[in-house]
C-alpha cells in the first residue's frame, strides 16, 4: 500500500501508466499536481472480483467493493482508460479503450507432438472458484490423464489441497509447480493434450473469458472449459475444445480422447486456425500510438 501511495510521485516518466488498482487515488491526483497525464489500466471488475475472495467477506464486503467502485469511477477521468474487455467497468470514460488480454505469443512454446501420455494443464490462479477441486474430481475420475498445475494455491484452500493430497489415489497423477515466471509457466503445453478452464459461475467470471483460453489454443491445446457464457461461446465458434457441466462429464470427455487419439487432432487444428486469425495486436498497437500522443503532449 505504501508503495502504491509514493510510486506515482516519484516515477518520471512524461505519462503515469497504472496499473494497480490500489494506485489509482493517488496517481490521479499526482498526475494532476504534476501536470502529466495518467493512463489506467483496468484489467478485472475489480468489486465483482472482491466477492470472490476471502478479505472481502462479512462486514468488511460492502467497504471493500464501495472502496473499489470508487477507484472505478476514478479511472473514469484518466486521460486514457484501457480496459481488458467490453464488459469490464467503467463502461463511459474520457477516452475508453479495449484491450483484450491477449496472450505474448513469444512466452509460448512452439508447436510440438502430444506426449504419448495423456497430459492436462492448467494455469494461473489457483483456487476452489477457479476450478482447483472440479480439476481433481475430474483427474480421480480419468485414470488415463495426468495433470500439471501451474500457479500460487490460494492459502485458504491450501488445507483442503494437502488433505486430497494425502488422500485421493489420483495424487500421484497431479503435479503442482508453484507460481513461475511466464516462459517457464507455458513450457508445460509443450506436449500437452488439453488445457483447462473449470471456473465456477461467479459474478467476476460469468461475462470474462480468462486469458488462459486464449493462451491454449494458442499453443494448440483442446480447451476444456465450464458453461460460463463467453468462453464456452469461443471454445464452440472455434472448434477448439468442449464445454463440461460438471467433473464427471469432463472425465468422461477426456477418456473418449485417451481412448481414439485421432478425436483431438482436428480439435488442435482449429485451436491453432483460431489463434493465427484473432490474436493480433492491432489493440495494442493502438494503446502504443495513444500512449506516445500523451507524452509528445498532444491529444490521441
Amino acid at each position: 500500500m505504501s508503495d502504491a501511495l509514493i510510486r506515482p510521485w516519484s516515477a518520471r516518466g512524461r505519462v503515469l501508466v497504472v496499473l494497480d488498482p490500489d494506485a489509482v487515488p493517488a496517481a490521479r491526483l499526482a498526475g494532476g499536481v504534476l501536470r502529466r497525464p495518467v493512463v489506467v489500466d483496468v484489467h478485472e471488475d475489480y468489486a465483482e472480483l472482491a466477492r470472490d475472495r476471502s478479505w472481502s467477506s462479512g462486514v468488511a464486503g460492502p467497504v471493500v467493493r464501495g472502496v473499489l467502485s470508487g477507484v472505478t469511477r476514478l479511472s473514469r477521468g484518466a486521460a486514457l482508460t484501457v480496459v481488458a474487455d467490453d464488459q469490464v467497468p467503467p463502461h463511459s470514460a474520457r477516452r475508453r479503450l479495449v484491450v483484450r488480454n491477449l496472450p505474448d505469443t513469444s512466452m509460448l512454446p512452439e508447436p510440438a507432438s502430444r506426449s504419448a501420455e495423456p497430459r492436462a494443464l492448467y494455469v494461473g490462479d489457483v483456487r476452489r472458484s477457479r476450478g482447483l477441486f472440479a480439476m481433481l474430481e475430474t483427474l480421480e475420475a480419468a485414470p488415463s490423464w495426468t495433470l500439471d498445475v501451474v500457479g500460487p494455491v490460494s492459502t485458504a484452500d491450501q488445507p483442503d489441497l494437502d488433505a486430497w493430497l494425502a488422500s485421493s489415489p489420483a495424487a500421484r497423477r497431479v503435479r503442482f509447480h508453484g507460481r513461475r515466471p511466464p516462459t517457464e509457466a507455458w513450457a508445460f503445453a509443450a506436449g500437452a493434450w488439453a488445457g483447462l478452464s473449470m471456473l465456477e459461475a461467479t459474478p467476476a467470471f460469468v461475462a470474462a473469458v480468462p486469458s488462459k483460453v486464449y493462451e491454449y489454443l494458442a499453443c494448440g491445446l483442446a480447451a476444456v472449459v465450464t458453461p460460463l457464457p463467453r468462453q464456452a461461446e469461443l471454445v464452440t465458434a472455434a472448434g477448439a475444445g468442449a464445454v463440461v457441466a460438471s467433473a464427471a462429464e469432463a472425465a468422461a470427455l477426456l477418456e473418449s480422447w485417451s481412448a481414439d487419439p485421432a478425436l483431438v487432432e482436428p480439435i488442435s487444428t482449429a485451436a491453432r486456425a483460431w489463434a493465427a486469425h484473432e490474436l493480433t495486436t492491432a489493440a495494442y498497437d493502438e494503446l502504443a500510438s495513444r500512449v506516445a500522443a500523451l507524452a509528445r503532449g498532444s491529444r490521441p
